[in-house]
């Protein structure tokens, strides 16, 4: 199991709204999240009627500076429990340098093991040319490109109320030398039972890309947190073999209050 895949899920998990270009979203201003910030995710793996828990995500923001620029540094450390990497061994690091005022990526770094296959990658962003240069070449890339960690947190800052059921927003990621140009539909606001408890959220699906792990199309369901904080609390999704789940299980230090959360388990 690629846990590539996972960190993609929770990256796709925050994007939604009405078809505009990518152009309009070069500029924002955080009001979503601040330094200190963690997240922890749980993985769960279904065949059958039987969920596994098979992994955990833990997602972290930090204060740096970078080619004098002040920035967020994003971590992102991905794993399989103990019980489960009998099957396959996962253990995966991401870094992604955000800009502060622009929150445009400078920098994204992706250092992977996954059942012995090691991958690293370092990738260094000049959004004003168009360019990406990573450990294997020079690539050009869409104005405003995102990593797949600092879409994450660009997107967190959204304003959902705004877009209408059905809408879609297209947008283009970078990651593994490719340019991936995507969408996400928003489907409207419904309550969720989770892990973690009970809260009120935003649903949208992705488009997806058929792979060697999901299936292509809409399929794929992800619960967002309706409050200023725009989390992804569940996503859930048939693959080729099985279904996968992922739910927020504990956090610290949000920016805002958490006032999606109905009833806390």
């Amino acid at each position: 199991m690629n846990y590539k895949t996972f960190i993609l899920l929770i990256a796709f998990s925050l994007i939604a709204g009405p078809i505009r270009s990518q152009s309009e979203f070069c500029n924002t201003r955080n009001t979503a999240f601040s330094e200190g910030e963690q997240l922890r995710f749980k993985v769960w793996y279904n065949m059958g009627r039987i969920w596994v828990g098979a992994g955990e995500a833990v997602f972290s923001v930090a204060k740096d500076e970078l080619h004098g620029k002040k920035v967020f540094h994003i971590t992102a450390d991905a794993k399989t429990l103990k019980s489960y990497e009998w099957f396959y061994k996962v253990r995966d690091r991401y870094e992604s340098w955000v800009d502060v005022s622009t929150m445009q990526p400078l920098k994204f770094v992706r250092n992977v093991d996954e059942g012995g296959f090691k991958i690293y990658n370092n990738v260094v962003f000049n959004q004003n040319i168009g360019q990406a240069v990573s450990t294997s070449g020079i690539f050009q890339v869409p104005k405003c490109v995102q990593d797949v960690l600092s879409a994450i947190y660009y997107a967190r800052n959204i304003d959902y109320d705004n877009y209408k059921v059905g809408a879609r927003i297209p947008f283009s990621m970078f990651l593994d030398d490719k340019v991936y140009n995507l969408y996400i539909r928003y489907l409207g606001k419904e309550q969720v039972v989770t892990r973690y408890g009970t809260f009120n959220t935003i649903k949208i699906s992705p488009l997806l890309i058929q792979g060697s792990i999901f299936k292509g199309g809409e399929k794929m369901a992800i619960w967002v947190s309706d409050d200023a904080n725009h989390l992804p609390v569940r996503i859930g999704s048939p693959i080729l073999v099985g279904s996968i789940k992922m739910d927020l299980m504990d956090y610290s230090k949000l920016r805002n209050e958490l006032a999606s959360l109905v009833k806390k388990k």
